[in-house]
């Protein structure tokens, strides 16, 4: 048994043991997780190299047809096994929520593989097993890497299987589907052209990992003219999922307790409120940033201009676009000192967060990406990724890119991606015993904290004040709550391009470039734009209820370390946590299955 495997059943012992004596029934628990895992990653081994378990890392999945379907199979059979093996009434409170996470993910599966069918429908299923599960190998293994480049060689031999299962599955994908792939596909070719070895360094592989790959290359061009020439002139299917399936699944993705249609009427009130404050901010500091210009008139338009003006100056202060990752290291230093001084949280020791560029075959929808550490293998470096200006880009584009991602405006992403967003709420959840709430995290919860940073570090000073730095945190805040408003509206209102391109430049003052990307990601990904604006709101509103119960014993940083403690779990859940952890009362009780 070796180390990984060994951490893992360290992981599922611990977690009976956890909010006190934990029944058998825990245990039981446990142990249909851990079998439900182990066959999980012999079915899917890059799954078990993502979590970091690197038992499986020299093999890639078979995505054909017939192992798709032993993959529904035998989450299917998970599913229907769960109350026959555990008693839910027998569990501790804890092993209740981790019960009913684990239902929920397996129902979720299902759901989504029968009512989408992304092997079928969307090419970019695939590039991750193409590219994503080699990069991942030289990057944030903790193996040696000679043996992590033996383990890459094994899987770059693979990788024309899973090339010869997409010619032989996909069927009428959407059009903007394909258009993203196409993109990817050509940093892959690039990747195996010359990034991978950059990665290797000096190896005694090297000359066999530059001969499989030479091998690939050509197997990799031949399936972008496949992309281009063949699946692009078919690719007519809907993007479109409809305000029945999209009500469904924003259910199962968020499991938040809350419906689509509350949300989608909060985030209009909040997108309201938060244009608002801005025009405040923006009338206060229009003479230092328009001098001697006339103040629009105070109607809708004219505060509309006054923002958008005052915004266009600051936008102004960019650094070049070969710098935009050393740019982005440059504020965390600032940031981890404030956070430390004004007793925000405990950061992580060690610090195993490293900036990157983005790697080509991962961008096309998003600038900048946190890869936490694999919860399985918790010593990994985790990586904040950001993505600069395209080399293909007139200069027209690149000011634009550069302009929107400020200098001020880095400083809330460096907030929301690393300190003390992302990085450091998920070296939190990696400690957490329970191995469900490791492996089977709420997206809702990650993102909602990563977004209730950036104004909470404002608030508490960060910045000293400084107006532009805050018009620039509550532009990006706007960002997330139009986000949920483009969601919603693309998927059950048939939105136009045209539409969202006014709501997100006209109303939410995105420049065109990042508007368009955004458009585009939301006919890729319904209901996950969603997730910042519900996670945030779950956040801030139990922040406010917490702060104003405790009033004066109120203390930050125990606060924020009682909601970290209990891992990425769904956002229904953490009034009811974070209360027992505070010792306080609880106002609500989380329902049965």
């Amino acid at each position: 048994m070796n180390g990984i495997a060994s951490v893992l059943i360290i992981c599922l012992v611990v977690s009976a043991t956890v909010a006190g004596a934990a029944s058998s029934e825990d245990a039981a628990l446990d142990a249909s997780f851990r079998e439900h895992l182990e066959a999980s990653f012999r079915l899917r081994p890059s799954t078990a190299t993502g979590l970091g378990d690197h038992r499986f890392d020299d093999q890639l999945d078979d995505v054909s047809p017939a192992a798709r379907a032993r993959w529904a199979e035998q989450t299917r059979v998970t599913l229907e096994a769960l109350p026959r093996r555990v008693t839910f009434s027998k569990l501790t409170r804890a092993g209740q929520i981790d019960y009913e996470i684990l239902q929920h993910s397996l129902r979720r599966s299902l759901w989504l593989t029968e009512q989408f069918n992304p092997f079928v429908t969307d090419p970019r299923s695939y590039n991750g097993l193409i590219s994503g599960t080699v990069f991942s190998l030289l990057t944030q293994s903790t193996l040696p890497l000679e043996t992590n480049i033996a383990n890459a060689v094994a899987r770059i031999r693979q990788i024309p299987k899973v090339i010869a299962a997409a010619r032989e599955s996909l069927r009428n994908p959407p059009r903007v589907y394909v258009e993203t792939a196409i993109q990817q596909n050509r940093g892959a070719i690039r990747f195996y052209e010359t990034e991978v070895f950059e990665l290797a360094g000096q190896t005694k592989h090297l000359a066999t990992l530059k001969a499989t790959a030479a091998e690939l290359v050509p197997v990799l061009r031949a399936y972008q003219e496949f992309l281009e020439k063949d699946l692009l002139p078919r690719a007519n299917g809907e993007w479109r999922i409809g305000r029945e399936k999209f009500n469904r699944k924003f259910d199962l993705d968020t499991d938040a307790g809350v419906t689509a249609e509350q949300n989608y009427a909060d985030a209009q009130a909040e997108f309201d409120r938060v244009r608002n404050e801005m025009y405040v901010i923006a009338r206060q500091v229009w003479s230092r940033y328009c001098p001697g210009a006339i103040l629009p008139p105070d109607d809708a338009e004219g505060r509309r201009e006054t923002i958008e003006r005052v915004l266009h100056r600051i936008a102004k202060d960019h650094g070049q676009p070969e710098q935009i990752v050393q740019d982005a290291r440059a504020t965390v230093a600032g940031i981890k000192r404030f956070i430390a001084a004004a007793d925000i949280l405990p950061l992580p020791e060690p610090d195993r967060c490293r900036i990157i560029e983005m790697p080509e075959f991962q961008r096309g929808n998003a600038v900048a990406y946190m890869a936490s550490p694999p919860p399985l293998d918790p010593n990994a470096t985790a990586h904040y990724a950001i993505s600069p200006p395209p080399g293909s880009w007139d200069a027209v584009r690149v000011r634009s890119y550069l302009e929107e991602y400020n200098r001020h405006l880095l400083q809330v992403l460096t907030i929301h991606e690393a300190y003390p967003g992302h990085y450091v709420q998920m070296e939190h959840a990696n400690r957490n015993p329970s191995p469900v709430r490791k492996v089977l995290g709420s997206g809702v919860f990650i993102e909602g904290w990563a977004v209730y940073t950036e104004q909470m570090m404002l608030d508490q000073g960060y910045g000293d004040g400084d107006p532009a730095l805050r018009l620039s945190q509550l532009k990006f805040y706007l960002r997330a709550v139009a986000n949920k408003i483009l969601d919603h509206r693309m998927h059950c209102e048939a939105m136009t391009d045209d539409e969202a391109m006014s709501l997100l430049v006209k109303q939410a003052f995105q420049s065109e470039g990042e508007a368009r990307l955004k458009v585009i990601r939301s006919k890729q990904s319904s209901v996950q734009l969603s997730t910042y604006f519900t996670g945030r709101m779950a956040h801030y509103r139990l922040r406010q209820q917490i702060q104003r119960e405790l009033g004066d014993k109120f203390v930050l940083a125990r606060y924020h370390e009682a909601v970290l403690a209990n891992g990425s779990v769904p956002v229904k859940y953490l009034s009811e946590l974070v209360r027992a952890r505070l010792g306080l009362p609880q106002a609500a009780t989380s329902e049965k299955p």
